[in-house]
């Protein structure tokens, strides 16, 4: 598990029972089933990572219009920077894009994940013991 600031715990817990309509979107219409195991709202470092898969070490965040400032495009990269130092990859969507483009922002997901699992992690439905 990648180290986290214990102190986010709370935050990370309150994020999670005030999901944005976007983030409810993709985890109760996508992810929530999804194969491989995702985390919703998963301290990861000094960060709280929208959506979690550790399985192929990727960080889903969703961008409302509050990431388009200069300042929190900056922050934005920094961030994005700091989690690829841990090895893991990032993908960034707008809210735009959950709206009007989910079925291509689920396939873009998938796409990812199953580049990123080894080929003998075959994607199959999670079984009574959990998900792989």
């Amino acid at each position: 598990m990648k180290e986290y600031n214990k102190k986010n715990i709370p935050l990370a817990k309150n994020l999670r029972k005030n999901m944005t309509r976007w983030e409810k979107k993709l985890w109760y219409d996508f992810l929530r089933t999804y194969p491989v195991r995702f985390q919703r709202q998963k301290a990861i470092g000094e960060y709280i990572a929208d959506f979690y898969c550790a399985k192929a070490k990727l960080v889903i965040e969703l961008d409302g219009s509050g990431h388009y400032t200069s300042e929190q495009e900056r922050k934005d990269k920094i961030r994005t920077e700091e989690l690829k130092k841990m090895n893991l990859s990032v993908l960034r969507f707008t809210n735009l894009e959950i709206a009007e483009n989910f079925d291509g922002v689920c396939e873009c997901i998938d796409l990812v994940v199953k580049k990123s699992l080894p080929q003998s992690a075959a994607l199959t439905a999670p079984s009574s013991e959990g998900a792989l």
